[in-house]
């Protein structure tokens, strides 16, 4: 074992004394993606597993955004520490950014006026078979989304607006539109050839490890907004149950729902979603996006889209590392999530989409390739985002004006 792979087997989230969230190196511009008009970016994430189930992202936001560390952990019932966002949670904070930065935009373009505006969004995902087998496989409901807006324009336009900003939403283009991901596997330092997934074309990438010679701190003198991740305190009532064990290979529907609310902090574009897994005993997080093609003091929606992706999978790495006994450690990948924009927010063509996601992961340990590649595709085919990428749901989306349902 590496240095480095020694370490990363002791790191903690909360033993670096560092924010859960925060900027790590300062970009020249926010990506177009997040702008009015036409755009395509990539968002590059590189992951890496730290003490237990804790995991530390690096998201790139484009060729020209900032990067932000951002870090994740499971509940108490799956055997995390609970110090950290559940990579689910992640995922719906970054629905709730984007969609309410389309919105915000769209109001904008149309110059339509928004004095109050919250988002009640709930994600359903479920697994079905055997853990200890491997034969599990993630599945994805249709979201449920409720915006409530306060507004002097009339219904029609505001049923309009958010049916629009849905459309325009790349990040819920990421359940509408179905994508066929890719993978690579690096194994002990040689990349291995996928025989049981979509190979990547991509050519090779450098290990997070080698990538990062110290770990990432806090970038000195950034304007960051306060508590961009935090955890709340509060939890869902009821006594923890932990999640199935590694010894019950009999056939189960494992049902998970999360549950977000969100407000607008800033009228421009500044989201902070409450977001909860929905079992007892659960924790509350908060985490802030920032939508403002001008801002910049929080990641935005997309950024924690990409990031949730990157630590769904590496949980099921971990997972059934650990149900399977293999002799496979430190794991970590590099991401690529392409997000397209097409049309113009003011005459309802604005378009949001998705573009296949690459994944790069990397392993260490002493199986042989096949059993590497084994725990890469098991974990894809079981992880709830990677289930999501690959399927197309349709959002149920109901709008309230002025407190009347529209």
């Amino acid at each position: 074992m590496s240095t480095a792979e020694a370490t990363e087997q002791l790191e903690t989230i909360e033993g670096s004394g560092f924010p859960i969230g925060f900027k790590f190196r300062q970009g020249e511009r926010r990506p177009e993606i997040l702008g009015a008009g036409p755009a395509r970016d990539v968002f590059v994430t590189e992951a890496r597993t730290l003490a237990g189930y804790q995991k530390e992202g690096i998201v790139h936001e484009g060729d020209t955004g900032s990067v932000w560390r951002l870090a994740t952990d499971e509940g108490l019932h799956l055997g995390g520490a609970d110090v950290a966002p559940f990579p689910l949670g992640f995922f719906n904070a970054g629905l709730h950014g984007d969609l309410v930065g389309r919105i915000v935009k769209i109001a904008a373009a149309r110059d339509i006026r928004i004095y109050d505006l919250k988002l009640d969004l709930k994600n359903g995902y479920y697994v079905i078979g055997s853990f200890v087998r491997g034969d599990a496989k993630g599945h994805v409901e249709p979201s449920r989304v409720h915006a409530e807006i306060a507004s002097p324009a009339s219904a029609d336009a505001i049923a309009a607006l958010v049916r629009d900003a849905a459309k325009a939403s790349p990040a819920m283009a990421t359940m509408s539109t179905p994508v066929e991901s890719t993978f690579a596997i690096y194994v002990n330092g040689r990349r291995r050839v996928v025989t049981s997934l979509p190979s990547s074309e991509t050519p090779d990438v450098p290990d997070p490890y080698k990538t990062y010679s110290a770990v990432p701190s806090p970038l000195a003198g950034a304007d960051d907004l306060d508590d961009i991740i935090w955890k709340t305190g509060q939890t869902k009532e009821g006594q923890i149950q932990p999640a199935i064990n590694g010894t019950d290979d009999k056939i189960k529907r494992i049902v998970r729902t999360i549950v977000g609310n969100s407000v607008l902090l800033n009228p421009a574009g500044v989201v902070e979603t409450n977001t909860v897994l929905g079992l007892p005993g659960m924790s509350n997080f908060k985490l802030k996006t920032d939508e403002r093609s001008d801002g910049d003091q929080a990641p935005s929606g997309l950024a924690l889209i990409a990031a949730g992706i990157a630590f769904c999978y590496l949980t099921q790495i971990e997972r059934y590392t650990i149900h399977q006994k293999f002799n496979i450690r430190g794991a970590r990948l590099v991401q690529y999530s392409p997000f397209p924009l097409s049309g113009n927010p003011a005459d309802g063509s604005w378009a949001g989409d998705i573009e296949p996601v690459d994944t790069h992961l990397f392993l260490s340990g002493d199986e042989d390739d096949a059993t590497h590649e084994k725990l890469m595709k098991i974990a894809a085919t079981v992880c709830y985002l990677h289930a999501t990428l690959a399927d197309s749901v349709k959002a149920d989306v109901r709008v309230t004006l002025n407190g009347t349902d529209i």
